[in-house]
C-alpha cells in the first residue's frame, strides 16, 4: 500500500507541475498580447502625431516602423506559445487520466484489503462460535 501510495503522490505531484505550466503559458500568453495591444496604441499614436500612416512617407515616425516589428515578433512568440499550451493541456489530460486510473487501483486494493479483514473476522467469530457450541454441547 505504502508503494501505492508513493505512485499516487507522484502522479498528483505531475498533474500540479502540468497544471502550474499551463498556468504559466496562458498567463504569458495574456501578458504578450497585452504588450502587442499597448504597441498598436503607442504606433497609432506616434501615426497620429507625424500625420501619416504611410510607412513609405519620410515624415513616418522611425520608432513606430520599429514597434511595428516587435509588435510582429511578439505575435509571433505568441502563436508559438500557443502551440505550446495546446500541448501542455493534452500533457496535463494525460497525467490527470494516469492519476484517475492509479486512485482507482488504490481504490479496489483497498476494498480488496478491507474484504479480507471481514473475512478473516467473519472466520474467527465462526470459531468462537464453533468452540463455544461444541463445549456446550
Amino acid at each position: 500500500m505504502k508503494s501505492h501510495d508513493s505512485l499516487i503522490r507522484l502522479r498528483k505531484f505531475e498533474v500540479d507541475e502540468r497544471r502550474q505550466k499551463v498556468a504559466d503559458l496562458e498567463s504569458m500568453i495574456d501578458d504578450f498580447q497585452r504588450m502587442a495591444r499597448d504597441l498598436d496604441r503607442q504606433v497609432e499614436v506616434e501615426q497620429q502625431r507625424a500625420g501619416t500612416s504611410d510607412m513609405n512617407d519620410c515624415r513616418y515616425p522611425l520608432w513606430a516602423k520599429d514597434a511595428i516589428t516587435r509588435r510582429e515578433r511578439i505575435v509571433d512568440s505568441v502563436s508559438e506559445l500557443e502551440g505550446k499550451l495546446n500541448g501542455a493541456r493534452d500533457d496535463l489530460a494525460a497525467s490527470f487520466e494516469e492519476l484517475k486510473k492509479v486512485e482507482k487501483v488504490g481504490e479496489r486494493e483497498t476494498a480488496r484489503v478491507l474484504e479480507a479483514r471481514d473475512a478473516e473476522e467473519r472466520d474467527e467469530l465462526d470459531e468462537i462460535a464453533s468452540s463455544r457450541h461444541h463445549r456446550q454441547a
